[in-house]
């Protein structure tokens, strides 16, 4: 998909199929008489408005389709549920660039520049909705090929994710054997990444289907269940924190990974700097070890408050597993139950994972 903005996401929201809005759009489209609609009533689009009538009525499919067979513009208030304006002239700053060939559109593109508010323009004779916000422009697709592209995306999404739980069980596997190394986390981070990448671009279409996007969604949120949390706990056991650098929060420095471009994800020098461990390539086999935090949220009943403790006592997952029932037991929050239940815990999760490794 290509690449869209908030403020188009912001405005596919409001006419998404299933709307009021949209299904007007769709009777105007198939009526090929094309039409012009302004969404906001601020002083800056008042201000470009010439003539029409004072309508002041709700929003229906049939009178937007009406309305539209005249050659002005309809103007709705931000809520889209009121026509203030039908038949009205706009009047934009001419001086405004604008790459339109049509008179609607190069109106519509100018309307939206100067005044950000969305603009639709639909072609009469191109058969295509064009929305435009401050300086973006997106073209509605046909709600079959999303619908395609949707299902597509979700595919490879269920493809990533097994490639990425495979990661994560060979670094569990990996963290109790206390032989992590900094390629290993930078290949599981990679993968987190690109599983959230996919996630971004299927939330998209999400929004651009509507109604029609109810299953999609649903396979959506099995698929990336608890994978953000596993990115956050990951970056937290490894993220190395600079005395002069400006701390990010977990869930910032997974975000902002997740901004970067797929070329950056594949540079593994790159991730691993950023994650404050050395960027050279010859420091990738380095050992690294893991504060704790992403095996012992797997143990039942654990809060984080007791996890915390465990890490700011011990310091790292290795002394944690190595440590007695009475060690552990001197942790703030933890007493002689909760000791013998985090031994066992960490025992059983150690042996699931070694078993599943080799599956």
């Amino acid at each position: 998909m290509e690449k869209t903005d908030d403020a188009i996401l912001e405005a596919l929201h409001k006419i998404a199929p299933g709307t009021i809005f949209r299904e007007g759009l769709e009777n105007i489209l198939r009526a090929q008489t094309g039409g012009l609609i302004v969404v906001g009533d601020s002083e800056e689009v008042m201000n470009l408005v010439d003539g029409g009538f004072s309508i002041n009525a709700d929003v229906t499919p049939a009178r937007l389709y009406e309305l539209a067979k005249m050659d002005g513009a309809i103007i709705l208030n931000n809520d889209v549920d009121k026509i203030l304006f039908a038949n009205a002239q706009l009047i934009p700053d001419y001086t405004i660039p604008s790459k339109e060939t049509g008179t609607r559109h190069r109106a519509a593109e100018r309307v939206a520049k100067q005044t950000n508010e969305l603009v639709v323009a639909i072609s009469q004779r191109r058969d295509v909705i064009t929305l435009y916000k401050g300086n973006s422009k997106h073209m509605l697709e046909d709600i079959r090929v999303i619908l395609s592209k949707a299902n597509q995306a979700v595919q490879t999404l269920d493809k990533y994710r097994s490639v990425l739980d495979q990661a994560l069980t060979n670094l569990s596997a990996l963290e109790f054997e206390d032989l992590v190394t900094i390629a290993d986390v930078v290949t599981v981070i990679q993968r987190t990444e690109m599983v959230l990448k996919i996630q971004r671009e299927i939330e998209k279409y999400i929004i651009e289907l509507g109604a029609e996007g109810r299953l999609v969604k649903m396979q959506l949120e099995e698929l990336i269940s608890d994978v953000e949390e596993e990115g956050v706990l990951l970056i937290r056991d490894y993220y190395q924190f600079g005395e002069d650098e400006e701390e990010l929060t977990p869930e910032t420095l997974l975000h902002e990974l997740t901004d970067w471009s797929s070329d950056e994800m594949l540079s593994s020098g790159t991730i691993s700097k950023a994650l404050g461990l050395s960027g050279s390539v010859n420091a990738m086999d380095l050992s690294v070890s893991p504060r704790g935090y992403r095996i012992l949220r797997k143990i039942p009943r654990l809060p984080m408050p007791v996890i915390e403790n465990l890490i700011n006592h011990f310091e790292n997952l290795d002394k944690i597993i190595n440590a007695t029932p009475e060690e552990l037991d001197e942790v703030d929050g933890i007493g002689e139950v909760r000791a013998r239940s985090i031994k066992d815990g960490l025992r059983r999760l150690r042996d699931q994972v070694l078993l599943d490794r080799h599956i």
